[in-house]
C-alpha cells in the first residue's frame, strides 16, 4: 500500500494527470462531451444562430443546465426537492440559455440512448410545454412525476450517510483513502482547510442542519485533493471529513471547490458580486434555495472557494437507456424545474411579458418553437464534429496500452 501512495501526484504534478484524465472522459461518449464542455457551448451562441435566441429579463440562470446538474436536493431542514444542483456557471443572464442547454442535454441523452429522431424533435416540445407551465398560476401543480424521478426521489429518501461514505470515499471510516479519486494535499494546502473550519462562516457551515447543535464542537479529521469532473483541471478541489459533536460526533463530507470565473454570458443591465465564490452563492440562492442555504463564499491560499456539504440526499439522475416515453417525461419534468426556479425571480408582469416573447418565437407549422429546434440541431452538429475531433487527437496523442 505505501508503494502505490508514492506514485500518487504531488500538488504540481497533478495539471498533467488531470488533464489526460479528462481527454479520456470526454472520449468516452458524444453525450459525456456535450456535459464537459461549456465552453463550445458559449462559444455557439456568439454565432449567427445564437444571435436569434429570444431576448428573456435578466435573472440569475444556472449557466450549464444539463441534465447531470438537476436532481434531488436536501435542504438543512430535511426536506427533499428536486433542483439545480450545480451553479458554477451561474450569472445573471438569459433563460432561454438554460433552456438550450438542457435542451442540448437530453437531445445528446436521447441520441445516447439510440432513440429516433423523432424522440428528440417531442422532447423539445415538451421542454417548452414544461417551462412554460411554470409560469402559469396553478405552476404549483406538478404533473406525475417520470419514473425516473419517481426512483431516484425514493433512494434519497432511504439514503443514509454511509450510502454517501461508501459512494464518495468507498469507507465508512473516519479518513479519506489515497487513491485514483483522492490525493494529497501539500501542507500549505492542509493547514488552509483547516483553518477555513475554524472561523465563525465555517462553524456555521457545518452545524447549520437542524440536527446538529449550534455550539457543538467541531473537528477536521482528514482531508484529501478531489479529483472530480472535467472542470477540475488546474482548479484547487477538496474533500473534508469533519466531525461534529462529542468524541463520537456525527462525521459530515464537505466539498470545496474554487470558482472561477464564468463562461456564460452575462448581463450587463444588473449588478452581480464581482468575487466568483459569492457570485455562485447568490445565484445557488435565486435557484435552489435548498443548496443555497447550505453554501459559503470563501477563500483558500486566497482563491475564492465555494463550500457545501455533501448530503446523501443528494443525487443526479440516471438518463441512460431512456425509453421514448420515458425521455419525453423526463424533458418536461426538468424544465418545469427550470422554469420553476426562474419564474420565482419575476413579478407578474415581468412573467407574463416573458411567456409572450416565448409565444412570439413559436413556429406555425412545428409546436415545437423554431429557435430552439434550430439550436438543438445546430448545436448537435457542432459537438458532433468537435467531439470526433477530440476522439481522433486524443487517439493519435494517447499512450499504447
Amino acid at each position: 500500500m505505501a508503494a502505490k501512495e508514492l506514485t500518487l501526484p504531488a500538488p504540481a504534478e497533478r495539471p498533467a494527470f488531470l488533464k489526460a484524465r479528462r481527454q479520456l472522459k470526454m472520449a468516452r461518449s458524444a453525450h459525456a462531451y456535450v456535459r464537459g464542455n461549456t465552453k463550445n457551448f458559449y462559444d455557439w451562441l456568439d454565432g449567427s444562430l445564437g444571435k436569434s435566441v429570444p431576448a428573456g429579463p435578466p435573472i440569475w440562470i444556472c449557466g450549464d443546465c444539463h441534465a447531470g446538474n438537476i436532481g434531488p436536493i436536501a435542504s438543512a431542514k430535511g426536506t427533499i426537492s428536486i433542483q439545480i444542483r450545480d451553479l458554477d456557471q451561474t450569472v445573471i443572464g438569459n433563460p432561454a440559455h438554460d433552456l438550450i442547454r438542457l435542451g442540448l442535454s437530453m437531445a445528446s441523452a436521447a441520441r445516447g440512448s439510440d432513440l429516433p429522431g423523432v424522440t428528440t424533435a417531442r422532447m423539445m416540445e415538451q421542454i417548452v410545454e414544461g417551462y412554460e407551465q411554470s409560469f402559469a398560476p396553478a405552476a404549483d401543480t406538478d404533473d406525475e412525476l417520470p419514473a425516473v424521478v419517481q426512483a431516484a426521489m425514493k433512494a434519497a429518501h432511504k439514503r443514509t450517510w454511509k450510502d454517501l461514505a461508501r459512494e464518495r470515499i468507498e469507507d465508512t471510516t473516519p479518513a479519506i483513502p489515497l487513491g485514483k479519486t483522492f490525493w494529497p494535499l501539500s501542507d500549505e494546502e492542509r493547514e488552509a482547510v483547516v483553518t477555513l473550519f475554524t472561523t465563525d462562516a465555517g462553524r456555521r457551515l457545518v452545524t447549520a442542519l437542524k440536527s446538529r447543535e449550534d455550539d457543538a464542537a467541531i473537528e477536521v479529521v482528514d482531508a484529501a485533493y478531489w479529483v472530480k469532473g472535467c472542470s477540475s483541471l488546474g482548479l484547487l478541489r477538496s474533500a473534508v471529513l469533519v466531525s461534529v459533536g462529542d468524541k463520537k460526533g456525527e462525521l459530515c463530507l464537505i466539498d470545496i471547490k474554487e470558482a472561477v470565473p464564468a463562461l456564460a454570458p452575462h448581463s450587463t443591465e444588473v449588478a452581480m458580486p464581482a468575487d466568483h465564490a459569492e457570485r455562485v452563492v447568490q445565484g445557488a440562492w435565486h435557484l435552489s434555495p435548498a443548496l443555497g442555504d447550505r453554501m459559503l463564499a470563501a477563500k483558500v491560499l486566497d482563491r475564492p472557494v465555494f463550500v457545501r456539504e455533501l448530503l446523501p440526499q443528494d443525487l443526479k439522475f440516471d438518463v441512460a437507456d431512456l425509453t421514448c416515453d420515458e425521455a419525453m417525461k423526463l424533458a418536461r419534468s426538468l424544465a418545469t424545474v427550470v422554469g420553476k426556479a426562474h419564474a420565482r425571480q419575476m413579478d407578474e408582469p415581468t412573467r407574463l411579458a416573458w411567456r409572450q416573447e416565448l409565444d412570439a418565437h413559436h413556429s406555425k407549422t412545428l409546436e415545437a418553437p423554431s429557435w430552439l429546434w434550430a439550436s438543438v440541431v445546430d448545436l448537435l452538429a457542432t459537438h458532433e464534429k468537435a467531439y470526433l475531433e477530440h476522439c481522433r487527437v486524443y487517439a493519435t496523442e494517447a499512450k499504447p496500452a
